[in-house]
């Protein structure tokens, strides 16, 4: 199935009009600090990816990027704005844009519809938080079939007031988060409302918390307790 098609067009319609207020023009502060020292050549699945520079980030460290996008504005922006050739080839339901000189290639349309080869990593800044509630357990459950099993992955989420403002992007709780992958570990919370897209701050809003979750650390990377 799809989303219901008037979230489809309004997501559409953001992207056509200028409306992304969730867009780090700089890219993720929270990808840079946690993203953990995968060996060059993982695939990492990038759902709903926007025109993100994390893309470029994580292709720059030898990363093989998969990146899942509505918007065929967005993708093609991504290209334009690194000046990056592509070719666009027919991959299963969705048509893909592979970056001629490195390894990056966005999949157009409907996550629902994306399908390939289990990727080794997770990045999600944008993807769980822009699902309304009823859609984040089957985005969850598509998004587990798209990973191997014991793939390392890094999730942003945000927390706030849905009686003074509404999402997209969406607030999920900490015990949501959990429910969905018990192993994650919280390792950032801060609040970020001076980054807040503008409808936020302009309900008033004092507080947006950005929540930072990452896969358990390996216990050889985790560094023994100092001595007295």
């Amino acid at each position: 199935g799809i989303p219901a098609m008037s979230a489809v067009e309004d997501w559409q319609g953001r992207w056509r009009e200028g409306r992304i207020g969730w867009h780090e023009p700089e890219g993720s502060a929270a990808l840079k600090r946690y993203w953990p020292a995968l060996s060059a050549g993982r695939r990492v699945l990038v759902p709903l990816c926007g025109k993100a520079r994390d893309l470029k980030w994580l292709a720059d460290r030898g990363h093989a990027v998969v990146g899942v996008e509505l918007s065929t504005l967005a993708v093609e922006a991504f290209f334009a704005e690194h000046g990056l050739a592509f070719t666009v080839e027919r991959a299963g339901r969705l048509p893909c844009y592979r970056a001629e000189d490195c390894d990056i290639a966005l999949y157009a349309g409907d996550y629902f519809d994306f399908s390939a080869a289990p990727c080794d990593a997770l990045f999600d800044r944008g993807a769980l938080v822009a699902m309304p509630a009823t859609e984040r357990p089957r985005y969850v459950a598509h998004t587990k079939r798209l990973l191997r099993p014991g793939a390392d992955r890094l999730l942003v989420t945000l927390e706030y007031d849905q009686e003074r403002a509404a999402g997209p992007p969406f607030s999920i709780a900490a015990d949501e988060v959990s429910r969905y992958w018990p192993d994650l570990e919280l390792v950032e919370r801060r609040n970020d409302i001076d980054n807040a897209p503008p409808k936020f701050r302009n309900a008033g809003l004092e507080e947006f918390y950005e929540s930072v979750w990452r896969s358990p650390l390996p216990e050889a990377s985790v560094s023994p307790p100092r001595g007295p």
